[in-house]
C-alpha cells in the first residue's frame, strides 16, 4: 500500500467513525468511501516560490460570512496538461496553505474549490502534491465554516488528482 492509499484509508476511517468527523450521523450510517482521482505522479510537484515582496495580511471570506486570516505568501507556477498556470500560496501560522478550484469545480470536484496543505522543500521550492487535495469540511456539512477560493486561484485548467466532489 503506497503513502497515499494509507492516507485515503485512514481518512475513510476517521470519516466513518470519528466523533469529530465532518459527517452526520445520518451521513455516517450510509458513508461507503470517498471519491478520489487514481493517483497522478505528474501532479507531485517541487516548485520554486516567489514571495511577494509586501507579504500583506488578507481576511479570507468563509463559507458563513466571517472571515479568516492569512498572509498572502508567494506565487507559484507550473504546467498542466501543457497549460502554465499560478496560484498564491497564503501562509497561516508555521504552515503554507493553497485553496484552489480548477475547471472541473462543480461537476467533478467541490464547487467552491479544494485545498492543500504545502510544505517546504528547501532552496525556496515547496512540495505541491495535488493528489493529496481535499474539499473543505463545509462540502459535507453545512454546519462548517470554510474559506471560500479566492478569485487569483480559480484555474480554467483541470486538476485531475485528489479528492473528487462528496456524494451523500
Amino acid at each position: 500500500m503506497t503513502e497515499l492509499q494509507k492516507s485515503r484509508t485512514d481518512k475513510d476511517r476517521f470519516f466513518a467513525t470519528d466523533a469529530h468527523s465532518p459527517l452526520t450521523h445520518e451521513q455516517k450510517h450510509h458513508f461507503k468511501g470517498l471519491h478520489y482521482f487514481p493517483e497522478n505522479p505528474a501532479l507531485r510537484l517541487e516548485v520554486a516560490i516567489e514571495e511577494y515582496p509586501t507579504q500583506e495580511t488578507v481576511k479570507m471570506q468563509t463559507t458563513t460570512g466571517a472571515t479568516q486570516t492569512y498572509t498572502r505568501f508567494g506565487r507559484i507556477t507550473f504546467s498542466v496538461e501543457g497549460e502554465e498556470v499560478a496560484l498564491t500560496v497564503f501562509a497561516n501560522h508555521d504552515s503554507f496553505f493553497l485553496p484552489f478550484a480548477d475547471s472541473l469545480a462543480g461537476q467533478e470536484t467541490y464547487g467552491a474549490g479544494r485545498y492543500l496543505e504545502v510544505e517546504p522543500a528547501g532552496k525556496g521550492k515547496l512540495l505541491v502534491d495535488f493528489n493529496y487535495a481535499y474539499n473543505p469540511y463545509c462540502a459535507y456539512n453545512d454546519g462548517w465554516s470554510c474559506p471560500v477560493t479566492p478569485a487569483e486561484n480559480r484555474l480554467k485548467t483541470p486538476i485531475r488528482a485528489g479528492e473528487k466532489v462528496f456524494h451523500a
